[in-house]
This record gives C-alpha cells, sequence and structure tokens, in this order.
C-alpha cells in the first residue's frame, strides 16, 4: 500500500517537470532555429558585438538541449515505471512551450531588452503576436492541466 501511494504523490510531479522542461527546451530550440539562425532576426544578447551575439545563441542552444533530454530522461523514467500520466505530461508540455514564451516576450524582450524580436520594423505586432502565442499556448496548457487533474482524482476516487 505504501509503494501505491508513493507512485500516486510523485507521479504527478514527475510528469509535470518532464514536460514542463520538455516544452521549455523544445520552444528554445524553436526560438534559436527559426528566430536567431534562419530568419536571423535578433541573437539572445544583443547588447553587444555579433560574436558575443553568437556566443550566447550558443549558451541558448545548450540550454536548450540540456532542458530537452532532462525532460525526454524524466520521460523515459516515467515510462519505465508504469507512472505515466500522458493528459499530465502533455498539459505541462504547453506548459513549458508557453511559459518559454511569455517570459522570453515579457523578461527579455520588455523588462531587460537584451533583444527584440525584430529590428528595424515596427515592433508592436511582433510583440503582441509573440507575447499572444505564448499566453494562447499557456491558456491550452492550463486547460488540459485541470483536466487531467480532475481525471486523476476521479481515478484516485475509485
Amino acid at each position: 500500500m505504501a509503494r501505491k501511494q508513493e507512485i500516486r504523490h510523485s507521479s504527478p510531479a514527475m510528469n509535470i517537470w518532464s514536460g514542463v522542461l520538455f516544452g521549455i527546451g523544445l520552444m528554445a530550440l524553436i526560438d534559436e532555429i527559426i528566430f536567431h539562425q534562419l530568419l536571423q532576426w535578433h541573437h539572445f544578447y544583443d547588447l553587444s558585438t555579433p560574436f558575443i551575439g553568437i556566443l550566447s545563441d550558443g549558451l541558448l542552444n545548450a540550454f536548450a538541449l540540456f532542458a530537452l533530454v532532462a525532460g525526454l530522461f524524466m520521460f523515459a523514467d516515467i515510462q519505465r515505471r508504469h507512472i505515466a500520466h500522458m493528459r499530465m505530461w502533455s498539459a505541462s508540455l504547453f506548459l513549458g512551450l508557453g511559459g518559454f514564451q511569455v517570459f522570453d516576450g515579457i523578461v527579455n524582450h520588455k523588462l531587460l531588452q537584451i533583444h527584440q524580436v525584430r529590428y528595424g520594423v515596427e515592433i508592436l505586432p511582433y510583440d503582441l503576436a509573440w507575447n499572444i502565442s505564448g499566453l494562447i499556448l499557456l491558456i491550452i496548457g492550463t486547460v488540459l492541466f485541470t483536466q487531467a487533474r480532475k481525471r486523476m482524482k476521479t481515478s484516485e476516487a475509485r
């Protein structure tokens, strides 16, 4: 009985952390590949030389890869232990995706001003698209998370 209770209490946290880390890593890689490399709209840190900008992109890539791999290893572990809750994990994935996007848009773009979405254009439409897309991902994650918790509570009551 103690083992079943331990699994019941530990698996939601492991599912959540795995999904969030994977989501953060995935969105950081999407940002890095599309906006930093392919479109070349900005670097992670644009307040210095191009060398520092590219170096900061490399550090962001390293962080993104670490988060992605850590999330995958955690996911493999919860799968192996048969405690994966795919609805909870999927909700957490969206929370990680949206959390990274909103953090980047508000903290990095506006508060710290270490880079903007794009330079040489009217920035408001880009900022709105960036932050609204992040909020949509967070809303999806929140709705899925609420549904997953209700399902988990219903199945625990049985």
